[in-house]
């Protein structure tokens, strides 16, 4: 979006709905940009403390156990996007937002607790696959299982979490969700203290204190959404055949559309391990200014998620689209300080995450790609945040395929023989596709007057 079309855009908005619509889209937008900080924060924590334990190889097994689960919990994310566009709907509901909400807690809380459960039914399969890909050294593989079988009965409670912080943002109560994630957070920390350097327990304490942060993150998240549908008990029917139905096709295109998205990225990985440890090590202080933008552009497309699930609830679609148009022009705000900070003080960044000179020279050179990813990417930030609130799983599923199939691939295969650097010229046109594709579906559903139809 050009400074003048974003200019136009805020204008309009403002002089339609006033100041106070930009003020609680960045109010809902603020605290979930603050809670996504808090867990890389977290990360450090942890390795910091298995950084000083005795062996290297309790920090590298503990770190391989730690992948092992949350590319699993990655790729449950859709339980997030579906329980905000559903609580976000109901609470636009016009003629019973409480009772819908408390069906859409309970139904999602309910899917949330089946995967919990079977990520430990099938503990010992997923570890033994997650050993067989890492190829680990023999005492690595033992300090990843020592890790791995405590933190996995975590998985429940991380179900639920997502979940239930999903249903949490679709009430638009991201000040709630930042006050649980700050204190499961530092409970965490504190605890990887008390075990680790209190107990002695090694990789296991480190593991234990996850856990149990995870179940005060559960029980915090369970009480709020109680109080606020009133303690709703469920009804049978709620989950019938015609709701599991519905439930199963939109975490399911959910599904398909994270299984999409995590191939480029684990691609980008491996290929780039391929290629040499220089590449990958670039790669990976490369993937830390992606973070930095998720961390902004994922804020705001909470917030839209939330405003226009609401207005979708309310079959509202002159508000829905105004909702779009206040978060494109976040959006683009971001986007342009992001570059703008990148340009100026990319070499910096760099400089604070490395101090090998060959490495801050390489990733140097990249600098010009991450100046222009956030003003690339933060379209497809903006619309899937635009369609979760829709719960237009399928479209999500379709433009995140399309984009892969025909953009990231090809884009790579192109200009593969340039090396490293053809993966990020892919991962660049892939994240442009995204938001194209998706910009062009919410415009022609806008004009069919069909944005608040059901899917």
């Amino acid at each position: 979006m050009h400074i003048p079309q974003v200019c136009t855009v805020f204008l309009t908005t403002t002089q339609a709905t006033g100041w106070q619509a930009h003020k609680n889209l960045l109010a809902l937008a603020f605290p979930m940009i603050l809670a996504n900080i808090t867990t890389p924060l977290l990360g450090l924590v942890d390795t910091a403390v298995m950084g000083h334990m005795d062996s290297s190889a309790m920090l590298a097994g503990a770190s391989i156990g730690t992948l092992i689960l949350t590319q699993i919990y990655w790729v449950c994310g859709f339980l997030r996007m579906s329980s905000t566009g559903l609580s976000a709907q109901a609470k636009g509901d016009q003629d019973a937002p409480l009772l819908r909400s408390a069906k859409v807690l309970w139904q999602t809380s309910a899917v949330a607790l089946i995967l919990g459960l079977g990520i430990i039914l099938l503990q010992q399969p997923v570890l033994w696959a997650g050993q067989a890909l890492a190829s680990s050294q023999p005492d690595v593989a033992g300090f990843t299982e020592m890790y791995f079988s405590v933190r996995v009965w975590g998985a429940p409670a991380a179900m639920l979490n997502l979940a239930l912080i999903g249903w949490l943002v679709g009430q638009q109560k991201t000040r709630q969700v930042l006050v649980i994630q700050i204190v499961g957070n530092l409970l965490n920390a504190a605890l990887d203290i008390v075990f680790v350097y209190g107990l002695d327990m090694s990789v296991r304490g480190v593991a234990l204190a996850s856990v149990i942060a995870e179940y005060t993150m559960m029980l915090m998240s369970v009480v709020v959404a109680l109080r606020l549908t009133k303690g709703h008990l469920p009804a049978f029917d709620w989950f019938n055949s015609a709701a599991r139905k519905v439930l199963l096709k939109l975490n399911g295109n959910m599904l398909l559309r994270n299984l999409a998205l995590q191939a480029c990225l684990a691609f980008l990985t491996i290929q780039g391990a391929r290629i040499g440890e220089t590449a990958a090590a670039v790669n990976a202080i490369l993937m830390q200014f992606f973070v930095l933008i998720a961390v902004g552009l994922d804020g705001v497309a909470f917030a839209v998620e939330a405003l226009v699930g609401e207005a979708a609830g309310a079959k509202d679609q002159r508000k829905l689209v105004a909702c779009t148009n206040r978060g494109l022009f976040w959006s683009s705000m971001f986007a342009l300080v992001y570059a703008l900070m990148f340009f100026v003080a990319g070499s910096d960044i760099i400089g604070l995450l490395t101090d090998i000179e060959a490495l801050r020279i390489t990733a140097a050179s990249y600098l010009p790609l991450m100046v222009l990813m956030p003003l690339a990417g933060h379209w497809c930030f903006l619309f899937d945040g635009v369609f979760v609130g829709l719960t237009r799983s399928g479209a999500m599923r379709n433009t995140m395929i399309i984009s892969a199939l025909l953009v990231f691939f090809p884009v790579w295969w192109y200009f593969k023989d340039y090396g490293n650097v053809a993966l990020w010229y892919a991962l660049l046109a892939f994240l442009l596709a995204r938001g194209v594709t998706l910009g062009w579906e919410f415009w022609k559903l806008s004009k069919q007057g069909a944005l608040t139809e059901k899917t």
